[in-house]
């Protein structure tokens, strides 16, 4: 074990868990803090999933120009190309990649390459086994932020997507942690998100709402009927997506889209409070980007803090068909 590891483990006892109280680092997840859980590092930059009709392959945010994938360019980490036995074309850009790490921020103006640290600071990739894979990021060069993206292939094809990060110094200046992550579409016949919501956070009786944005970061980002909370942010704050707000709120914490006759839809848990985001063209023209972002209020330096969602790619054939291909999972996730 390394000097990192043991340090890690040191500082595991006590820590919190979105709510829940963590013991020992024995209780982590992920390698970021669990020692017993064995890896290996794949010369590649890269690992391919296979399960249930699905084939997704998980890289770091290197540059691959080898194997299953081509151009694909440095800083996009992730889900590079998923796949499905009714659709054999990549449903994300090619070049770039879906649930890609993106932003770390704390709503303070600042360059790009902070801003975008996740794409700049090494990553290693870990195999954990045949449906498991990680991406371990240390301590960032700004934030200070180290973690542990954990992306497991499920028996029926979905991802379950876990994020375990601690923060290692006291560099967020307005006291929370604004994480981000991004799934750049190619060339969906609609641009849209679909979610169950209303124009009113008391709405009791919600309907199926289309989420549409006419620009890159203009009503952007959609709330959940609960989520009250304020970040405090710069005027001039440049990821415009984060804060610039739909006049929408969402009652059940999902939504999906279509591309392709195929659904992606992407399920989070209750407590983790997530907030949905969109854009016309984060992956350039007729490329909508599907996103989320992950709020850590009053953070405490040396806490692990954990994010748990999942992703089902599945044939469209109806909102009331995905509302039922989709319900084991959103029920796992406590929905």
């Amino acid at each position: 074990m390394n000097v990192q590891r043991c340090f890690s483990l040191v500082l595991a006892f006590g820590v919190t868990l979105s709510g829940q109280i963590v013991s020992s680092g024995e209780d982590s997840v992920t390698t970021l803090l669990n020692s017993r859980i064995s890896y290996t590092v794949p010369k590649a930059g890269y690992h391919v999933l296979r399960r249930g009709g699905v084939t997704a392959i998980i890289v770091d945010n290197g540059a691959l120009n080898d194997g299953p994938l081509k151009g694909h360019r440095a800083g996009y980490s992730g889900v590079a190309s998923l796949t499905h036995a009714k659709r054999g074309e990549n449903l994300f850009v090619p070049s770039y990649a879906g649930l890609n790490y993106e932003h770390i921020h704390d709503g303070t103006t600042q360059n790009r390459d902070v801003l975008f640290e996740p794409r700049r600071a090494p990553m290693e990739l870990r195999v954990i086994n045949e449906h498991i894979v990680e991406l371990y990021q240390a301590p960032t060069p700004t934030w200070k932020l180290e973690s542990v993206l954990k992306y497991e292939m499920l028996v029926d094809g979905t991802i379950e997507m876990t994020l375990e990060c601690i923060p290692r110094a006291k560099t967020f200046r307005n006291g929370y942690i604004g994480l981000f992550w991004a799934s750049y579409i190619h060339q969906p016949a609609s641009l849209d998100i679909h979610f169950r919501g209303s124009t009113n956070r008391d709405e009791k009786q919600p309907d199926w709402i289309r989420g549409v944005t006419p620009s890159h970061g203009v009503l952007s980002t959609h709330l959940s009927q609960q989520d009250k909370r304020e970040f405090t942010h710069d005027e001039d704050f440049p990821l415009t997506l984060a804060f610039n707000r739909s006049k929408h709120f969402f009652s059940e914490p999902w939504y999906y889209a279509v591309s392709h006759d195929m659904a992606f839809v992407q399920m989070f848990r209750p407590q983790d409070e997530i907030r949905l985001t969109q854009s016309p063209s984060g992956g350039g023209s007729g490329n909508p980007a599907w996103d989320f972002q992950w709020f850590i209020p009053q953070y405490k330096v040396d806490r692990l803090y954990r994010m748990v969602m999942r992703a089902q790619y599945v044939p469209f054939e109806s909102p009331e068909q995905i509302q039922k291909a989709t319900r084991a999972n959103r029920s796992a996730l406590g929905q």
